[in-house]
């Protein structure tokens, strides 16, 4: 399973599948619509604690587990959709339930890193390779106010890794070499400017 792990692409936008359906089509470009992308100054803000844990906080989290499951991702920052709080969600299995972390610190980092290719759903189109931990230990709280620590290992430990990166401001063009960044970047220049001619 590692192995197999290890040469999976790992993204917050996770490839599907088999072919997209015209309605899951129509649902994740919806969904997508709502992720705040590369340039928005709220991708590189440092999210704040959260300090109140309400039923506008569990909604909150509904809703980006929504969001997150119709844009085909394992992954969501709460900075991604534009609040600044520090705040979570991530589902690594299709299968399994969404879970929250509220105020997450990663309390330990194994010495053993791998380097795998990893995409965001605020980077369209963008993958690059990355290296982190293999093995780490969260504390956090869930949206009830429940004290929660997390041993992560693999895939799960990416994906919480490269959240709470959002949460601090940081994107993976960050974590990369700097020719892969620069490619990324002209990258995304071009898809925005070919949208923009394309309206």
């Amino acid at each position: 399973m590692a192995d197999q792990q290890t040469e999976e692409l790992v993204e917050e936008q996770a490839a599907p599948p088999a072919p997209l359906t015209e309605e899951e089509r129509a649902r994740r470009e919806a969904a997508l619509r709502h992720i705040r992308q590369f340039g928005d100054p709220v991708l590189r803000a440092t999210a704040r604690p959260v300090e109140v844990f309400d039923e506008a906080l569990r909604e909150e989290v509904a809703r980006m587990g929504r969001l997150m499951i119709d844009s085909i991702g394992i992954g969501l920052a709460a900075t991604q959709v534009g609040t600044l709080h520090r705040l979570l969600v991530y589902r690594v299995e299709q299968e399994s339930p969404v879970n929250a972390l509220i105020n997450p610190v990663i309390e330990w980092r194994g010495k053993a890193q791998e380097i795998m290719e990893e995409g965001c759903l605020s980077l369209p189109g963008v993958v690059v390779d990355v290296e982190r931990p293999l093995h780490i230990r969260v504390t956090a709280r869930d949206e009830t106010g429940e004290p929660v620590e997390i041993e992560a290992s693999g895939l799960e430990a990416r994906v919480i890794q490269h959240e709470v990166d959002h949460l601090d401001g940081v994107l993976i063009l960050d974590r990369t070499s700097r020719d892969q960044r620069k490619e990324a970047i002209r990258g995304l220049r071009e898809r925005e400017n070919g949208l923009s001619r394309d309206e």
